[in-house]
Order: structure tokens, then sequence, then C-alpha cells
């Protein structure tokens, strides 16, 4: 079995060379990058993600969940990790519950991990909780960008 290989470029101290990669170690280089995820920076992109869909200011959020807007600015960008009772705080502000939140960020790291996302929610969940939640057996993923 013959190893097919590629030029890559790879940066070294800002200088760019290009290497001989077999496509074996490209494949096994790229899942290695795909699996790291920080966790901060996909919340911050839905909290922004939402905010800016409903056409809000980071300051009126900011007001509604008692937050400075320099705070809830750097939790957006991702440089600070939000504690549960801020999110939560962000989330009422922004008129979406919690967990419709935590799940579109669990959908985008399992996206990001190369992982199969169910685009349903388990029938056992939607029979015990649905008509308490609103749910159906259709509940889609990714909800929490426009597809409701």
């Amino acid at each position: 079995m013959a190893i097919q290989m590629v030029k890559q470029p790879v940066s070294v101290n800002g200088v760019v060379r290009w290497k001989d990669v077999g496509l074996a170690d490209q494949a096994q280089s790229e899942q290695k990058e795909r699996k790291m995820v920080v966790l901060r920076h996909e919340i911050g992109d839905v909290l922004r993600d939402v905010r800016q869909r409903q056409g809000r200011t980071l300051r009126e959020v900011s007001h509604s969940a008692r937050v400075s807007l320099g705070y809830l600015s750097e939790v957006e960008r991702g440089q600070k990790e939000a504690s549960s009772e801020l999110l939560s705080s962000i989330c009422t502000a922004l008129d979406v519950p919690l967990s419709h939140m935590l799940r579109e960020v669990s959908d985008r790291v399992a996206v990001a991990e190369g992982v199969a996302v169910p685009d349903t929610v388990p029938q056992e969940f939607s029979q015990r909780y649905g008509r308490d939640l609103g749910l159906t057996d259709d509940f889609p993923q990714g909800m929490l960008s426009g597809a409701h």
C-alpha cells in the first residue's frame, strides 16, 4: 500500500515552508485539530448569534441581564468563562431557555469533533417531557439558528 505524498504549507516561527505529508498523516493532523474545542468560544458565539438575530445591542442585553457591558462583550468573544448563574441571566435577558442555548452549543461542539448528532430529541424524552416543554418528536437541531 503506497502512501500518497502531498505538499503542505507549514509555518515555523512565522516562516512558511512546504513539507511533504502523507495523506494519512494529514487526516490524523486534521482530526487532532478538529477535537480542540474551547467551550467558552462556542458559548460566546451562540449568545452573540442569538442577540444579533434579535436585533439587540450589547447594552440592551447587558442591562436586562444585570451584567456589565464589557463583561458581556468578553463572554461573547470567548475571552471570559461565564458562570452558570451568569449564563442563566443572559439567557433570561435574551428570552431563550438555557437548555436551548446549551443544546446549540452541544451541537456545534459535536460538529467540530466530527461526531454525528441526532437531529431529533430522543422519543422517550419527548414523550415524557414534550407536553410540558412544547417539544415534539421533530424538535430540530440548531433551533436557535432560526430553524423553528
